[in-house]
């Protein structure tokens, strides 16, 4: 029986089916980058460039036995993928996993982790003169980018704008509430239900001092700012319909089992995982693992002339950990009597201390560092 398993995108959960399969099938892992990224750890990395190697886990050391192509995708069929480079590699099995994109620093844009890493020292150092930072959007990036800023240097002014109206909506109002008040503690400076009336005209990441007038008349000033918004998914190589037809919002629809819908069918040999995906339900590192596990059982099923069986179902509460630094934080987590609110000392024990080195380290072995 053929057993090549091509994988694409060596985020969280492309990483983690490849790890898996690899003593199982011929695996291929395909990603422009030389190694895995936590990027969880991305906003402490910009504030401790001498941390910042702990969130890279080089694919070589992370996989023994599978093979990675380092490439982009531009068009995948039921066949196999096409790579930017021209090479054609073909596929038994295929797990789409490219997850979605976000503006540095909260993702690093270079594929290489020398590069990645100077990127991060560069910035460091525009941020290390600024006194006044500004971060627009007030999402969970905008918010932990604030607390780490404000645990490396307490006495910079921080200020969030955004929008919206209202931290974190779809939470617990306890929660808010407690998010609000460390904020208050920490200094940061929270400004909802106003934008910029028009746009910066400094670079963001770079230290250039800035005036803007929000759209209720305030003018702010600030040294540095940085862009907190617009995740986009990572899911143009799919756009030509040769696999499947993208969702509006540029997902892949699946089945419970996550296999890919097709044309008119159901491809019982195609997966996708993680934030590609439309599964209703937040985009988050833990549930593209959950997604990984899921997968992986069914290959191996498969693989073994089994039927799969094994399903993803979403959680019914929303999840959520958002650390200020190591030591705030807030966070709402499912128990059986329903979504629970918890204390900061959780929140930096779950991820605050470390954002899930140890826990990578563990799986993927040694770091960048």
């Amino acid at each position: 029986m053929s057993r090549t398993v091509v994988v694409v995108g060596g985020g969280y959960g492309g990483t983690a089916v490849a790890k898996a399969l690899e003593a199982e099938a011929d695996v291929v892992l395909i990603d422009p980058r030389d190694a895995f990224v936590n990027v969880a750890g991305s906003l402490r990395a910009l504030t401790r460039p001498d941390w910042a190697g702990t969130m890279f886990f080089p694919f070589d050391t992370v996989l023994t036995r599978a093979r990675v192509i380092r490439d982009r995708a531009v068009s995948v069929d039921p066949g196999g993928v096409t790579l930017a480079s021209g090479q054609r590699v073909t596929a038994d099995y295929l797990v789409l996993a490219t997850g979605s994109g976000y503006a540095y620093p909260a993702r690093p844009t270079a594929d290489s982790v020398a590069e990645a890493l100077d990127d991060l020292r560069r910035t460091n150092k525009e941020l290390v003169g600024a006194g006044r930072v500004l971060i627009l959007g007030a999402g969970p990036v905008g918010l932990e980018l604030a607390g780490e800023i404000k645990e490396a240097w307490p006495d910079k002014h921080v200020m969030i704008v955004d929008p919206a109206e209202q931290l974190l909506p779809g939470f617990k109002a306890e929660m808010r509430e407690d998010l609000h008040r460390q904020l208050d503690e920490l200094g940061i400076e929270v400004r909802l239900g106003t934008s910029l009336a028009t746009p910066l005209t400094t670079e963001a990441n770079r230290a250039a001092t800035c005036t803007a007038t929000t759209t209720d008349g305030d003018e702010i000033t600030a040294d540095i700012w940085f862009r907190a918004y617009g995740v986009h998914v990572n899911s143009d190589y799919l756009a030509d319909g040769r696999l499947t037809t993208l969702t509006a919002q540029g997902q892949v629809p699946v089945t419970e089992t996550l296999n890919v819908r097709g044309t008119g069918n159901v491809l019982d040999h195609v997966y996708a995982i993680g934030d590609l995906t439309d599964v209703a339900e937040d985009k988050m590192a833990a549930y593209a693992l959950r997604h990984a596990e899921v997968v992986a059982q069914n290959i191996v099923a498969h693989l073994r002339g089994e039927q799969p069986t094994a399903t993803y179902q979403p959680m019914s509460d929303p999840m959520i950990l958002v650390p200020l630094g190591s030591r705030h934080g807030v966070g709402q987590m499912p128990t059986p009597d329903g979504p629970a609110v918890v204390p900061a000392a959780t929140v930096s024990e779950y991820k605050g201390v470390d954002l899930f080195t140890g826990r990578f380290t563990e799986q993927f072995g040694p770091t960048a560092a």
